[in-house]
C-alpha cells in the first residue's frame, strides 16, 4: 500500500512574489517563515511525487472543452508561462515530472466517472504552480511533480462535495493502485479570499477565511463540506475564492484530521487572504 507522506495547503496569489515589498516587513518575514516549514516538510518527506492540485485560470483550455481536471504527464515541467514572468518576478524552473502517477490516476478519474484530461504535453503554468515551488525552494531539487489543474471557473464547476469526492477517488488510487513502496505528497495550491479583478479587488473578507481555517484546524469535514459552499466562496471573493477547492480535495484524500495552521494575514498589497496549513499524515 502506498502512501501520503505529506499533505498541505498555501496561497498561490501572485502578488506573494511579483508585489513581496509592499507589504508590512513583518508580514514579509511570516510569510517567509510559514513558506519554508511547508517546503522543508516537502523536502524531509522522501517523495516519488508531489502532487499539486490548483486552479488552471483558464489558460490552458477553451471553454467549450474544459475539463474539471487535468493531469499533465509530460516529463518535465517548466515555468513561469512567458506571459506571466514580469508579473510573478521568479526565476524560470525545470522539474521532473512523474508520468507513471499520473497515468494510474488519470485512468482511475474517468472510470469513475470524473470529467479528467490527460495532458502529454507541458503545462502552461502561471501562479499555480509557479508560487509555491519558488517559495517552498524546490525549484532546484530532485522531487517529481505532478500537476492536476482543475476547474475552478466555467460552469457548471464541481461543486466542494464533488471535489471532496474526487480527493477520496484520489486517496484511493494512491493507497491501492500504486506501488506498495511509493511516498507520494499532496499540495494544494490557491485560495484564499480574493476576487482578482472584480468589485472585491482591494477586499479580503477575513471573517470567511478564518472560519475557514478554524473548521480545517477541527478536522470536521461535514461542516466544511455544509458550511463553505459554492455561493460561500463567491461570496468572500468572486472569481478567486474558489480555489480552496484544491485545499477540500486533499481534505478529501487523507481522510478527517486536524490540520496545523502555519500562516493567515489578509495582505491588502497582495490582493489575497494569504493561508498555509500542513496536515500530519
Amino acid at each position: 500500500m502506498a502512501t501520503f507522506a505529506m499533505a498541505g495547503a498555501a496561497s498561490h496569489a501572485p502578488g506573494v512574489t511579483g508585489w513581496f515589498s509592499r507589504a508590512d516587513e513583518k508580514i514579509q518575514q511570516r510569510v517567509r517563515d510559514a513558506y519554508q516549514e511547508l517546503g522543508a516538510t516537502i523536502r524531509g518527506a522522501e517523495l516519488d511525487a508531489l502532487v499539486i492540485i490548483g486552479n488552471d485560470h483558464l489558460l490552458n483550455f477553451p471553454v467549450t472543452h474544459y475539463p474539471d481536471y487535468a493531469v499533465g504527464l509530460a516529463p518535465v515541467h517548466s515555468g513561469p508561462d512567458e506571459w506571466f514572468r514580469p508579473w510573478l518576478r521568479v526565476p524560470e524552473y525545470r522539474v521532473n515530472g512523474a508520468s507513471a502517477v499520473g497515468a494510474v490516476i488519470y485512468r482511475a478519474l474517468r472510470c469513475a466517472g470524473f470529467r479528467a484530461a490527460a495532458v502529454q504535453y507541458a503545462l502552461r503554468l502561471d501562479d499555480n504552480l509557479s508560487v509555491p515551488l519558488t517559495l517552498c525552494e524546490l525549484t532546484d531539487t530532485a522531487i517529481r511533480v505532478l500537476p492536476i489543474l482543475q476547474n475552478c471557473t466555467v460552469p457548471p464547476l464541481p461543486d466542494q462535495r464533488a471535489t471532496y469526492r474526487f480527493g477520496k477517488t484520489l486517496g484511493r488510487v494512491v493507497r491501492d493502485e500504486l506501488p506498495a513502496d511509493a511516498r507520494i505528497g499532496l499540495l494544494a495550491s490557491g485560495g484564499m479570499s480574493h476576487e482578482p479583478g472584480g468589485v472585491g479587488y482591494l477586499k479580503i473578507d477575513e471573517a470567511f477565511d478564518r472560519h475557514f481555517l478554524e473548521l480545517l484546524a477541527q478536522g470536521d469535514h461535514e461542516r466544511v463540506l455544509s458550511e463553505v459552499t459554492i455561493q460561500a466562496m463567491e461570496e468572500a471573493g468572486s472569481g478567486g475564492t474558489t480555489e480552496l477547492l484544491s485545499w477540500i480535495a486533499v481534505m478529501g484524500a487523507i481522510g478527517e484530521r486536524p490540520c496545523e495552521l502555519l500562516l493567515y494575514e489578509p495582505v491588502v498589497e497582495w490582493r489575497c487572504g494569504i493561508g498555509a496549513v500542513k496536515w500530519d499524515v
